[in-house]
């Protein structure tokens, strides 16, 4: 038998589209994460490019599973991925698939561009291939947009249609290199030359903010919302997440290991400029700056792979299998840098695979204390770091990276810390007071129970 919507226990949820996968977590008003759900992020079969409705059936069926005939939502929030996005029709419907930020297609269609946008100073990031402005150009010149209402960033998408209400995420519109953070306004030489006109471009939307109640659908037919449940606007995820760490430890940075190294933070200041090595966006919840500096890993990590016997010792190294030697410290390993340039190593490189994996290990740790470094300089005093990604669950990669750079670490238990960070996002938008460190899984919760449904 069904339960009525008012015996159900109250939660907020987190979504988090990944570029891999999306994850939704259902968070109690005290801040316990109670439920997990994680699906592949839905691809094409050709090619990278996402279908937006296929990920909201989706994100839908999360929800659903997770609520089932215990949980009610009182508001859901989603952050994600920042650059792609669809051109939709006037019933929100997407007229064309969301190209991904990492498709070799923008290569030809960013080159196309260098020569029609001139320098911005206001821009809140560097112009690259992966940029937004880049995807509005490419959708534009697909078949069947001459009927384009609006674009839609593929992280507002479920919320622009739960809520009937396109918007634009602060945080999204920041990647877009075509957005001044100084004046919060388009660039509208560079909106001419790649989406056309701003009429296409919907309002921005601060993070945190209510966007408004969910319209019939799925959700709504399935009894699962609370009558008055609401739908707030997150955005770009390593933000969202770097808001979550400040909000539990003020002045915390945000170390987040994954395909790249994104190190972030909420900065006091306003209106603090991009730099080479800085990317910036708005302070989410605050009149401060995001503050962000990114870092490659992978690429690296697979280049030095090629080499079996490297490889070998690389992955027992950082597993904490195997103790690194002196040449951690050595700058023998160049990593690769920004452009494409390929990593290689120094004419005196020492054969021996364990020193070579070494020197790799060493050298990306200090490529991260260059970031850590670069945010810090934003920040008061010496904030403490926070550790969560993919690569924090490796002891040997951890504890290279306090060898060589002096620096305590510590590493966030929840492994889902977007969606915990934008189930944050929601439960104070309705003014719960949900405990960061509880969510975070930093403080246990003396009523928690073990999280339901599938491990993360």
């Amino acid at each position: 038998m069904t339960r009525d919507r008012s015996e159900r226990s109250p939660v907020v949820c987190g979504v988090d589209i990944g570029s891999t996968n999306t994850k939704v977590v259902a968070l109690t008003p005290q801040g316990a994460v109670v439920a997990r759900r994680r699906r592949t992020t839905p691809r094409g079969a050709v090619d990278p490019s996402v279908d937006a409705q296929h990920l909201l059936f989706a994100i839908e069926e999360m929800i659903l599973d997770i609520c089932a005939d215990t949980y009610r939502v009182h508001a859901v929030s989603v952050a994600g991925v920042g650059e792609d996005g669809v051109l939709v029709d006037d019933t929100l419907a997407p007229i064309t698939p969301a190209l991904a930020w990492f498709d070799p297609r923008r290569t030809d269609v960013f080159a196309d561009l260098t020569n029609r946008i001139g320098p911005h100073e206001g821009l809140c990031t560097a112009d690259d291939a992966a940029r937004t402005l880049v995807g509005w150009r490419w959708a534009l010149d697909q078949p069947g947009t001459s009927h384009a209402r609006s674009w839609i960033a593929l992280t507002d998408y479920p919320a622009s249609v739960w809520t009937g209400t396109p918007f634009f995420s602060d945080t999204l519109a920041a990647r877009t290199a075509a957005w001044d953070g100084h004046t919060r306004g388009w660039v509208d030489g560079r909106v001419a030359a790649t989406i056309g006109t701003a009429a296409l471009l919907p309002p921005i939307r601060r993070a945190g903010e209510v966007i408004g109640g969910f319209v019939a659908g799925r959700l709504t037919a399935a009894g699962v919302l609370d009558p008055d449940a609401v739908v707030v606007a997150g955005g770009h995820d390593h933000p969202i997440g770097g808001w979550a760490v400040h909000a539990m430890h003020p002045g915390a940075v945000l170390d987040s290991m994954g395909t790249a190294e994104v190190v972030v933070a909420q900065a006091p200041a306003a209106d603090i400029p991009r730099s080479d090595d800085l990317d910036v966006a708005p302070g989410i919840c605050s009149p401060g700056t995001t503050v962000l500096s990114v870092e490659e890993l992978a690429r690296n990590v697979e280049w030095a792979y090629q080499d079996q016997a490297v490889a070998d010792r690389l992955h027992e190294l950082i597993t904490g299998d195997t103790t690194p030697d002196a040449y951690l410290y050595e700058s023998v390993f160049i990593p690769g840098g920004r452009g494409g340039e390929a990593p290689r190593y120094a004419p005196d490189a020492p054969t021996s695979p364990l020193s070579r994996a070494s020197a790799v290990l060493g050298a990306l740790a200090r490529l991260g204390a260059h970031a850590q470094d670069t945010v810090a300089a934003c920040l008061p005093g010496q904030p403490p770091l926070y550790a969560a990604g993919g690569w924090s669950r490796s002891p040997g990669w951890v504890q290279a990276k306090k060898i060589v750079t002096g620096r305590d670490l510590t590493v966030i238990p929840e492994p889902q810390v977007t969606a915990t960070a934008a189930a944050l996002l929601a439960a104070d938008a309705v003014g719960w007071t949900a405990e960061p460190a509880i969510a975070l899984g930093i403080t246990a919760h003396p009523q928690t129970l073990a999280p339901a449904g599938s491990p993360a």
